[in-house]
């Protein structure tokens, strides 16, 4: 599984947040990148995905498996 088997969610962001562009994904939960542009924001929501996933087998804890990839199993 690699980080773009998840589905990441971009969205623009207030400007009293600081403006710019928020990435999550949605089935690793806290795991989400910002940045200037959506796809600054992307790109840092696939290397946090790989963090997420790294850390996650380092505490010996569950990686979900991406949806999308299930739906065309």
């Amino acid at each position: 599984m690699s980080a773009h088997d998840y589905e990441i969610d971009v969205r623009p962001l207030a400007d009293d947040l600081g403006g710019g562009f928020v990435a999550t994904v949605p089935e690793l939960p806290g795991c989400m990148s910002d940045g200037e542009t959506p796809e600054e924001a992307l790109n840092g929501a696939y290397d946090a995905v790989e963090c997420w996933i790294a850390e996650a087998a380092r505490l010996g804890r569950n990686v979900p498996a991406p949806a999308r990839a299930l739906r065309y199993a």
